[in-house]
């Protein structure tokens, strides 16, 4: 099983998918599908633009749209988890996943899939940690400051995560588990990112909701973006078992974006999307726990007076299949909810939350909330019926399939002016991402010679009112909640 792992890809489907046709044919293999780390930007139209966070001079368009309005079809099954750049209005109609547009899937505020015989686990958006232990209370049309809180990760889905005994094979989060950097080449970071420093020093980079993850799910690989650049390393647990972290940066030209991941076959399995049982029985046994406050909701624990424990048993894992009557994730559930892009829509913040087909069929078979429909009946709204357009039967086309055992490294994405076949990397002998140190065999890019660093204050534009932001235009589609030192960024870090 050969897999391709996607850093931040701020709405470039189009190379990306670019990319990886042209390693498959270039190295006469098949990768089975891609995933994708945060920052995924499923826009659909121009209202969708109103709902990501981010200065209005980056709300662009880009390419997704194309893939909803089937214009065109994602030649490779694609997974992503949402990160702090999103299209939320869109996200929340999926809070526990779903096909956004045919054949790209989407794991939800937190989830767990199988793919074959790998389970496949993520977490979506960032800690922040005044709005962690907070309820799911935001819904469209957001304000400005829930337009911002609306993809800080919560502690209820940190808290389904910890309950999960069952292999995770593969972890996907958009920031990094605080404290990783311990595990791998610190100094070279540092050489490539100094403005890390005074976090790293300070244990503040990286989320400590995902560093709890790590040492609890202890998963064999664990894929993160959101801080633009390479870097990799190797976690050894107190059991003996080993994680292998490896975070990737943006998709922009010569930049390590993309990496492949090879398998064993005994992964390989059926090579089918499935829903976890395990997973759904942990979102049916805690859906009481459900909040839709704006205030703190503390989960339970050690030493109170009611149940903590909700690792499913195997009765409830079995209630579950029966409730779904197939655990196949079926691709034509798919629908549109809102109008496709045309060029000269108005850019109107959306002021209606949809109903999605796929979250209320789920909700149903599980006996489940959808938080945000629990949002809008306490404050007397409803939800939108969607605008549902019928997809044709077509059959998602599949890439040439051919047969290699070669071991692949990242890939980089061509200028617009490069040929695609001189411009991926060159592959390297060894079948991991690691040496047997823990070191990156493919490091981050260095920047040409003649290309001088300017450091210089990010951006607060995406977290400070237009009216205070004054002049600054120097732009960054970093946010503003990564570490503080991150708020500094090489020149040849801007979008």
């Amino acid at each position: 099983m050969k897999i391709a792992v996607e850093g931040c890809a701020h709405g470039e489907l189009d190379k990306i998918y670019e990319c990886i046709e042209t390693l498959q044919e270039r190295e006469g293999i098949k990768i089975d599908f891609l995933i994708c780390c945060g920052d995924f930007q499923a826009v659909r139209n121009n209202g969708d633009l109103r709902a990501m966070a981010v200065p209005e001079k980056y709300q662009n368009i880009c390419t997704f749209h194309k893939y909803y309005s089937g214009e065109k079809v994602a030649p490779i099954l694609t997974i992503f988890i949402g990160g702090n750049h999103e299209a939320s209005n869109y996200l929340q109609e999926l809070p526990f996943g779903g096909w956004v547009a045919p054949n790209i899937y989407y794991l939800g505020r937190a989830g767990v899939i199988q793919f074959g015989n790998l389970r496949l686990g993520g977490m979506s958006g960032i800690f922040k940690g005044h709005d962690y232990l907070q309820g799911l209370w935001e819904s469209p049309p957001y304000t400005t400051s829930s337009l911002r809180s609306v993809y800080h990760i919560r502690a209820l889905d940190v808290f389904r995560l910890s309950q999960l005994k069952e292999k995770i094979h593969v972890m996907l989060s958009h920031d990094w588990p605080r404290g990783i950097t311990d595990y791998g080449d610190k100094n070279f970071l540092l050489k490539r990112k100094p403005f890390f420093r005074e976090d790293i020093e300070s244990n503040q980079l990286g989320s400590p909701p995902a560093e709890k993850l790590l040492h609890t799910l202890q998963p064999d690989y664990w894929f993160a973006a959101h801080l633009h650049c390479q870097f990799a390393a190797l976690v050894k647990h107190e059991n003996g078992t080993e994680t292998k972290f490896l975070a990737l940066d943006k998709c922009l030209p010569k930049r390590r974006h993309l990496q492949i991941l090879d398998l064993p076959s005994e992964f390989d399995g059926d090579k089918q999307l499935k829903y976890d049982a395990e997973w759904l029985a942990v979102l049916k046994n805690t859906n009481h726990l459900l909040s839709v406050k704006n205030i703190d909701c503390h989960l339970p624990g050690p030493g109170g007076n009611e149940r903590y424990d909700f690792t499913p048993n195997q009765e409830e894992k079995d209630l579950v299949e029966q409730l779904m009557g197939n655990l196949m994730i079926n691709h034509e559930t798919f629908v549109q909810t809102a109008p496709v892009y045309k060029p000269n829509m108005p850019r109107v913040p959306p002021n209606e939350a949809i109903m999605n087909p796929q979250t209320v069929t789920l909700c149903e078979k599980l006996g489940i909330d959808d938080p945000l429909q629990v949002v809008l009946a306490r404050s007397g709204r409803s939800m939108k019926q969607p605008l549902i357009i019928p997809i044709p039967d077509s059959i998602v086309p599949s890439t040439p399939i051919k047969c290699s055992r070669l071991s692949l490294p990242a890939p980089i994405t061509p200028s617009e002016n490069e040929d695609l076949s001189e411009t991926v990397s060159a592959f390297s002998q060894s079948n991991s991402f690691l040496s047997e140190s823990g070191n990156a065999t493919t490091d981050c890019e260095t920047p040409p010679k003649s290309m001088k660093k300017v450091f210089k204050r990010r951006n607060l534009a995406m977290y400070t009112p237009e009216e205070e932001n004054g002049s600054n235009s120097s732009g960054s589609m970093m946010d503003s909640d990564s570490p503080r030192s991150s708020k500094l960024a090489c020149k040849s870090d801007q979008l």
